[in-house]
């Protein structure tokens, strides 16, 4: 059997006294790729934050490479949902990949030949190679998505978060980058936080759909019982046209 590397034992987090989970169990291993699905508001980037160490449980534990939450940071890769910045400031796609490299004390200039080799790397696998010249800022948004995943993937990590890495992108850049994530998966462990069922299902190895509690399926095949179980207050259909689609079921007009 594949090495548990995150196991997470009857979780419960809250928020100014609002539950946002509770009793959430999971076992991630080692060279899994996991879609964490679920409503807006239901707990999915907490789920992650808490995973990385950036939040605290109320009660239950978190274990990261054998380890509390938060102590194996050398060994993760995180792109986080908000990528706010300047885009007007004047930063090649080389540099921003290259503060993945960043350390406390160790300024700009002092990147070694093996940290550029690590950048090279790292954009080669997001396919963004060629732009490494070009300002962030004149990237598109699926072109910037790529530029900070590779900034996560710099220092090689053995575990990716990504948190709705194909937010705002359209449907060919959302399977595009899915496609390219898959061939990744082949040596890191992947944990993605995702809205559209039908390409994470395609792409996937297993899913967790959140809505407070957490239901684990061990498969990338998504059911309609899932999808109730995970969206309680929005029905969901699974309509089939070559893939699966998420589709809100008609409300009745209450006015």
């Amino acid at each position: 059997m594949r090495d548990a590397i995150i196991e997470i034992r009857d979780l419960w987090f809250s928020f100014n006294s609002i539950p946002v989970l509770k009793e959430v169990n999971l076992t991630v291993r080692r060279g899994d790729f996991i879609a964490l699905l679920g409503p807006n508001g239901g707990g999915k980037t907490t789920l992650l934050k808490l995973m990385l160490g950036l939040l605290r449980p109320d009660r239950g534990s978190i274990k990261v490479f054998n380890e509390p939450a938060g102590k194996s940071t050398h060994r993760i890769g995180y792109m986080p949902q908000h990528l706010d910045f300047n885009q007007s400031f004047p930063i090649s796609v080389l540099d921003v990949v290259l503060m993945g490299k960043l350390r406390p004390g160790k300024g700009w200039s002092r990147y070694s030949h093996k940290d550029k080799l690590a950048a090279q790397k790292a954009m080669e696998q997001m396919e963004m190679w060629e732009f490494r010249n070009r300002r962030v800022g004149e990237l598109s948004g699926g072109q910037q998505q790529r530029v900070f995943i590779a900034r996560a993937l710099v220092d090689e990590p053995e575990v990716l978060f990504l948190d709705e890495p194909t937010a705002s992108v359209d449907t060919k850049h959302q399977t595009d980058l899915f496609d390219i994530l898959k061939e990744l998966n082949k040596t890191v462990t992947i944990i993605v936080v995702s809205h559209d069922v039908g390409i994470v299902s395609s792409h996937v190895k297993s899913v967790a759909c959140v809505n407070q509690q957490l239901f684990y399926h061990d498969d990338s095949e998504i059911t309609q019982e899932m999808l109730e179980m995970a969206y309680q207050c929005c029905p969901v259909d699974l309509v089939a046209h070559g893939m699966p689609h998420r589709v809100l079921q008609e409300h009745e007009d209450n006015d």
